[in-house]
């Protein structure tokens, strides 16, 4: 539509063109002649101000007008319009009429709104993403009024290993269904965002307190917990509260807060749902976490990897009071770290899958101890090697590991492997099938700290396992006045057909007991504490001597 009109709210026209009654339903002469409807009318009350602000600016700093917004037609249908034009001035340099055109741009609007509702949206669950997420934080960190905002991640960390039971279709249905529950709890104060696969963030603001952030975690915890009673789905949720800093906002520093408080929460075993704030001091430990990381790194792809070594403690077997094995028990030490407690490198180690590496290097030194000590005459004492379910989940394994064992020609009923209580919250028949694997090659299998997780009794007699490993908290207790627990324990054990380990023996009269109910073999510091490869062969070498 063309036009020509006086500067004034009215739209006075001097002229309007036929295409009028295309872009608005009325015929021009309505707009022109008659004045019961003016153009004025017809424009979105939203904009009328803008509109009217907009052409006074033109007209006083004699600048082309460029200018969208909507219009109301006569059938009552919104429209977007782009209106283009320029003031007409005289002599003096009044303004005497406004002249242009408003073009219809609806259908460029509604695929400029599409793209950005694609641009602002998840495709699967219609969330906000994390584009969107990133655009509110940065707009609020600009706002000058103080409110307390913070940030909540949940992280399924396993649901995409149901794609492989279950299919791609059921993981995205669940997904789906998660976006749902989640949404519930949304307010114009809680908004909720799909920032990747299996990742989902409510962004808080004007909360009251912590104590009500707390809560509402809770209650998150509490929702997943439920959802996922059945599906075999951990996660952890990770909470930080923002700053309110106008001058040093920084959306990466709050995605990393949010990474180290979310992956805090969840343990590699662990199936239960957490949640972590973000803190200082968990920054220390995530920065600890990423040195232990990288000497992990050097290691598994440095042959020499002296920083990682093995130390071997003794086993005594009861019946003939000799040494008949060694645990081979892994150790960190670096210049920077200084000496890492294997608790806390070996959860670093399986998170980051380096245990499949490390654990063959561990593997390959063991067997070469084994092999010394029958060099040196001391047939049949066997080695003990600790295995991680991931190496046990790891395609090709078991072959792997009796290769080994051929190349270096030695018995594989020397060889015991020890597996922890955590194979029982995985896929149970698979790893089962590993451990068959095993035992027909002539390897011995034990279960390492019976008694402390997730195991039982129940479960454990369907276990292709040779030896049953007392946790050393029963040992403790022997003294105690519930110690009949542990002669219990062996009893059933023997009943199973397995050999009875008792780790963390420290006195004479947890012997003594031991000795009465019949458990077959201990290990501890009276025996020995672990000790380097050449004080292991100086130790057995007096043990025989003096007994």
């Amino acid at each position: 539509m063309a036009y020509s009109c006086l500067l004034d709210r009215q739209w006075t026209f001097e002229f309007v063109s036929d295409g009028c009654l295309e872009l608005t339903g009325y015929a021009p002469d309505i707009l022109y002649d008659s004045g019961d409807v003016t153009f004025n009318d017809i424009i979105a009350p939203e904009y009328k101000e803008s509109v009217w602000t907009n052409r006074k600016q033109a007209a006083e700093n004699k600048e082309k007008l460029n200018f969208e917004y909507e219009i109301t037609t006569i059938d009552s249908k919104r429209k977007w319009v782009l209106e283009m034009g320029e003031c007409v001035y005289d002599e003096k340099g009044d303004v005497i009429a406004l002249e242009g055109i408003i073009l219809d741009i609806t259908d460029r609007k509604n695929i400029e709104d599409h793209l950005k509702y694609i641009s602002e949206h998840d495709a699967l669950t219609g969330l906000y993403n994390s584009y969107y997420l990133d655009l509110l934080l940065e707009k609020d960190s600009k706002k000058k009024y103080e409110r307390k905002r913070a940030a909540i991640s949940i992280n399924l960390n396993t649901f995409y290993l149901l794609t492989a039971y279950s299919g791609y279709q059921y993981t995205q249905d669940m997904i789906k269904n998660v976006a749902f529950a989640l949404s519930e709890y949304c307010t114009d104060k809680r908004l909720l965002f799909k920032t990747s696969e299996g990742r989902f963030v409510f962004y808080l603001r004007d909360y009251k307190d912590k104590n009500e952030l707390i809560d509402f975690t809770e209650t998150i915890l509490g929702l997943l917990r439920t959802l996922f009673i059945q599906d075999r789905v951990s996660g952890g949720v990770g909470v930080v509260e923002i700053e309110q800093d106008q001058n040093n906002f920084d959306i990466d520093m709050i995605r990393r807060k949010l990474i180290i408080a979310t992956e805090n929460s969840i343990g590699i075993f662990d199936k239960d749902f957490k949640a972590c704030f973000y803190n200082k001091e968990l920054e220390l430990e995530k920065n600890r976490e990423k040195e232990i990381r990288k000497a992990l790194s050097t290691i598994a792809v440095n042959d020499q990897g002296g920083e990682l070594f093995l130390q071997y403690q003794p086993i005594l077997d009861l019946e003939t009071e000799s040494i008949c094995a060694f645990e081979a028990l892994a150790r960190l030490k670096t210049d920077e770290l200084g000496s890492v407690s294997p608790a806390e490198f070996i959860p670093i180690a399986e998170k980051s899958k380096l245990i499949i590496p490390i654990g063959e290097k561990i593997i390959l030194r063991a067997l070469d101890f084994q092999k010394k000590l029958e060099e040196k005459g001391f047939k049949g004492i066997i080695i003990a090697i600790n295995i991680s379910v991931i190496q046990l989940l790891t395609p090709g394994f078991a072959e792997m590991l009796i290769e080994i064992i051929h190349k270096k020609k030695i018995n594989p009923k020397n060889v015991v492997i020890e597996i922890t209580e955590s194979i029982f919250e995985y896929d149970f028949d698979f790893i089962n099938s590993v451990l068959v694997e095993l035992k027909k090659s002539g390897l011995a299998l034990a279960i390492d700290d019976f008694g402390s997780g997730y195991s039982s009794l129940a479960r454990e007699m369907n276990l292709n396992v040779n030896y049953i490993k007392i946790d050393k908290f029963f040992i403790d207790h022997i003294l105690a006045a519930d110690r009949p627990i542990t002669g219990h324990i062996i009893e059933m054990a023997h009943k199973q057909g397995h050999y009875v380990v008792a780790e963390g023996v420290e006195n004479i009269k947890q012997i003594q007991y031991l000795k009465e109910h019949g458990c077959d073999k201990v290990q501890g510091f009276l025996i020995s504490k672990p000790l380097d490869e050449n004080a292991a062969v100086k130790f057995i070498n007096e043990y025989v001597n003096n007994y």
